[in-house]
């Protein structure tokens, strides 16, 4: 796996985490971030890589800042 896979599947981690602890299904934060359930499943489950723009709809779904998720993955 090279650095820029690594670097994003923490990002996606950190985001899942975030939603876990939010106590969020797939469909709820789907519901707010306007995608579909299953691509969330997909990202997470790292069968799908997001797009930034995709990152930054869930951060800011979660309420919390996708700059703050990347200084901490960096």
């Amino acid at each position: 796996m090279t650095q820029q896979e690594l670097f994003v599947t923490e990002v996606v981690k950190r985001l899942s985490e975030e939603r876990k602890r939010q106590g969020l299904s797939y469909e709820r934060l789907a519901e707010k971030a306007v995608v579909h359930r299953t691509t969330i499943s997909l990202i997470e489950r790292g069968k799908q890589t997001p797009t930034l723009s995709l990152c930054k709809k869930l951060a800011d779904s979660l309420d919390i800042k996708l700059s703050d998720i990347i200084a901490e993955c960096e």
